[in-house]
């Protein structure tokens, strides 16, 4: 089977649609059907303004196909002139069937086919014919559909509407002038054409009452012949659009108390009873150190201090400290005599050498001799002696509070 072709289209342009409806799904047709003269064959268009079908055939399809509707036998041998003429018979015949006089003459079935998208059953008294149509696809369905009914439909609804009389009225010669005129304007702009033929009022508002009846809508518009220009004064929408500004409240914002900022009652460390050690150091270097490292520890003491006095809290704490520590030395027994003492003149060195400091406290030594009662005495000692001093352990104190 020959493919439907641009050729095959124009054959068809100057040919009328015609109507047969399926007696099965009450579908109606409008099909389209040319002969082709050169090779005694034929061409045919469907469509149910939905999808559109064709088919091509060439003499020797067209022979085989009636002898197969018709249950014929295979012609015989004969001259190719004798075969050329049946042929012929056969075209001219099927010509006479697809006219507006010969198509109300057949029943239309449509029916499965194997071998296309479509067939359809022709069925008249003498004869049966069948047409299997493939489709042609969505592109070239559109284009035909445009060209073969929609531009022709809306040309014609303008001459019906534009006429001075009514088109039923009309002579055949008067029409065709009529049409004629509108073909030949549509043709050279086919835009301008279109406009005008759709832009009337009474044509718009008839399309427009047939579609809602056509597809039962239940309130149906009114057609007019008279329209209003609507307003179209876009003034007020090209503004740039203002928003009000919002108040500002203009009372001071307070902080608000924050229950980490607030204060909390340090803890107070318990006191500690220091550690005796093993032995004191003979040697005087071990009063130097000694010396040095109760100044380091004082420095520290005074900076903490320092850091704890916006505290009040943390003052009370330290002073309740203090106390505990002075009555913890009153009731010691008393300091533990030094195992060797030095002369005085290296005492009154050490001692000359040793900066004065304010308000120091009295600090707590322990030795190896008071393991029996395990309390630190705080006698002083004689006077010109000199005292042989530990290892002084760090006072254990609270937590640096920020």
């Amino acid at each position: 089977m020959e493919l439907f072709s641009e050729e095959h289209s124009k054959l068809l342009f100057a040919k009328e649609w015609l109507v047969a409806v399926d007696t099965r799904s009450s579908t109606p047709y409008l099909i389209k059907f040319s002969a082709i003269p050169t090779d005694l064959g034929c061409c045919v268009l469907v469509t149910d303004t939905k999808s559109v079908w064709g088919e091509v055939m060439n003499g020797q399809q067209l022979a085989r196909r009636w002898r197969v509707c018709n249950q014929l036998p295979p012609g015989p041998e004969a001259e190719f002139s004798e075969e050329a003429s049946w042929r012929k018979s056969v075209l001219e015949l099927l010509t006479n069937s697809h006219s507006l006089g010969g198509i109300p003459e057949f029943s239309l079935e449509s029916t499965e086919s194997r071998y296309a998208d479509l067939a359809l059953d022709l069925e008249c008294e003498s004869f049966k014919w069948r047409w299997e149509v493939c489709y042609l696809g969505h592109k070239l369905s559109s284009e035909l559909i445009s060209k073969h009914l929609i531009l022709p439909l809306i040309s014609a609804n303008y001459v019906a509407f534009t006429s001075s009389d009514a088109v039923g009225e009309m002579t055949n010669n008067d029409l065709e002038k009529a049409v004629d005129k509108v073909g030949r304007t549509a043709r050279r702009s086919v835009d301008t054409h279109i406009k005008h033929a759709l832009a009337k009022p009474s044509v718009a508002t008839t399309l427009r009452r047939m579609t809602a009846m056509y597809n039962f809508i239940p309130t149906l518009p009114e057609i007019t012949s008279n329209i209003e220009t609507p307003s179209l004064d876009a003034e007020r929408l090209l503004r740039p659009i203002t928003l009000n500004p919002v108040p500002v409240s203009r009372e001071p914002i307070l902080p608000q108390a924050s229950p980490i900022s607030q204060d909390v009652a340090p803890r107070v460390p318990s006191p500690i009873s220091p550690r005796p050690e093993e032995s004191l150091s003979n040697k005087p270097a071990a009063q130097s150190d000694s010396a040095t490292e109760s100044d380091d520890d004082e420095d520290s003491h005074n900076l903490q201090q320092s850091k704890a006095s916006g505290s009040t809290s943390v003052r009370d704490a330290g002073e309740a400290l203090g106390s505990q520590l002075g009555l913890s030395q009153r009731s010691a027994s008393g300091l533990p005599k030094a195992r060797q003492e030095d002369p005085p003149s290296h005492d009154t060195t050490s001692q000359s050498s040793q900066p004065v400091r304010a308000s120091k406290k009295p600090r707590i030594s322990s030795s190896s001799d008071d393991s029996d009662d395990g309390r630190a005495s705080t006698k002083p000692p004689a006077s010109g002696t000199a005292v042989k001093r530990g290892t002084r352990q760090p006072i254990k104190r609270g937590g640096k509070r920020f």
